[in-house]
C-alpha cells in the first residue's frame, strides 16, 4: 500500500515507519523534511499549504495516517487556542484532502482524553458519552465530531452507506516505549534517586498503551477489513503505580521503596498543600492515584484477536530498560 503518515517525525511515526516499511510504501508529512529510512519523500506543512503546491499534486495514496498533533494534556484554557488550530484544525484539512483522494483507509489518532477525563466504573468504554475537560481532550473530540459529521453528510448525499472508505478514529491511552520521554521517565527518575514512594496504600490501576501493540494494531486496521468506527486501544492488563515502581526497581537491580502512608493523612496534605501552592495538591493526587483503565475488547474482537502481542508488564519493562541507555 502506498501510505501518508502526518507527523512522521514523531515518537509513535518513527515506530510505525520502521513496522511498516519493509511491507508498504511510505510517505511522509509534519513541520520539518529531511530524509528519512524507509520514507520515499516527506513534505512539509508549510509546502503543502502554500498555492504553488495544492494538496492534489501529492502521490495518490491508499491509506492516511493522521497523528500530526500538539500533545500533553493541559487543563490551561489560556493555550486552547493552539490546540485546536493543530488538533482540530489541520485534523479537518488532512481529512478534507482524504475525502476527495483515491484513499480508501484513514486512521486518526485521537486520544481517550477526548471522551473522559477520569473513568467512572470499571473501564472506559467506546459507547461513553464523551465528556473530555480542558483543551487537549476538547480540540480531539471536535476533531473526532468532524470527522463523523463529514462521513454522515456524505453518506446521505449518496443514500448509501460508502464501504469504499473504511474510517477509524483510535483512542488510545498513554503510549510508551523506547525513545519515549514521558511522565514514566519522570516517575523512573525518582525511583532512580532512591526517593521513596509514600502512596503505596493507593492501589491504583491505569491502562497503557506499548508502542508495539500500537503498531500491531495499525497493521491489522490497514490490511484486514475491519467495520470503520471509533476503537480504544490500551494493552491487554493495567498495572498499579506500586507495580510500575516494582518492574523499574528490577530493572535496575534495586529494592522497591514504598511507602503506605495512612490513605486519609495524604489525602489531608494534598488539602492543605492546595490551599498553600505546594507540589502535592488534590488535583496532583488524584492523578497520581486515581484508576484510569481503557477496555480493548472492541479492537480486539474487530481484528479477530484473543490477546495483544505484547504483555503490559514485557512492554512497560522494555520502555524502563530503555532510560538507563
Amino acid at each position: 500500500m502506498n501510505i501518508l503518515i502526518t507527523g512522521i517525525h514523531g515518537f509513535v511515526g518513527s515506530n510505525l515507519v520502521i513496522a511498516l516499511k519493509k511491507r508498504h510504501v511510505l510517505y511522509g508529512l509534519d513541520i520539518v523534511a529531511p530524509e528519512k529510512e524507509g520514507v520515499v519523500k516527506t513534505f512539509a506543512w508549510e509546502d503543502i499549504e502554500s498555492t504553488s503546491f495544492p494538496m492534489q499534486r501529492l502521490p495518490q495514496f491508499d491509506a492516511i495516517i493522521h497523528l500530526a498533533g500538539k500533545a500533553h494534556d493541559t487543563k490551561n484554557q489560556s493555550v486552547a487556542q493552539a490546540y485546536f488550530d493543530i488538533n482540530t484544525g489541520l485534523t479537518q484539512k488532512i481529512f478534507d484532502f482524504f475525502l476527495e483522494s483515491t484513499a480508501k483507509k484513514f486512521i486518526f489518532f485521537s486520544s481517550v482524553k477526548a471522551a473522559a477525563d477520569s473513568v467512572v466504573g470499571d473501564a472506559l468504554r467506546e459507547d461513553v458519552i464523551p465528556t473530555p475537560i480542558g483543551p487537549y481532550g476538547e480540540s480531539k473530540i471536535a476533531a473526532e465530531n468532524y470527522i463523523l459529521d463529514k462521513l454522515k453528510n456524505k453518506n446521505e448525499k449518496l443514500k448509501l452507506h460508502d464501504d469504499r472508505k473504511q474510517v477509524y478514529i483510535l483512542r488510545p491511552c498513554m503510549i510508551h516505549g523506547p525513545g519515549n520521554k514521558g511522565n514514566l521517565n519522570l516517575l523512573y527518575n525518582v525511583v532512580k534517586k532512591g526517593i521513596p514512594w509514600p502512596l503505596g496504600d493507593f492501589e491504583n490501576k491505569r491502562s497503557f498503551t506499548s508502542i508495539d501493540n500500537l503498531c500491531y494494531v495499525v497493521e491489522g486496521l490497514l490490511t484486514k477489513n475491519v467495520a470503520s468506527g471509533i476503537y480504544h486501544m490500551g494493552d491487554d492488563e493495567a498495572l498499579s503505580t506500586n507495580e510500575l515502581i516494582a518492574l523499574m526497581c528490577e530493572a535496575m537491580g534495586k529494592t522497591p521503596h514504598i511507602w503506605k502512608m495512612n490513605r486519609k493523612m495524604m489525602e489531608g496534605c494534598a488539602g492543605l498543600g492546595t490551599l498553600l501552592h505546594l507540589p502535592l495538591n488534590t488535583e496532583r493526587l488524584r492523578k497520581l492515584t486515581e484508576n484510569y483503565v481503557v477496555s480493548n475488547e472492541k479492537i480486539k474482537a474487530a481484528l479477530g484477536i484473543e490477546r495483544m502481542p505484547v504483555r503490559a508488564a514485557d512492554g512497560i519493562m522494555k520502555t524502563i530498560k530503555s532510560f538507563s541507555n
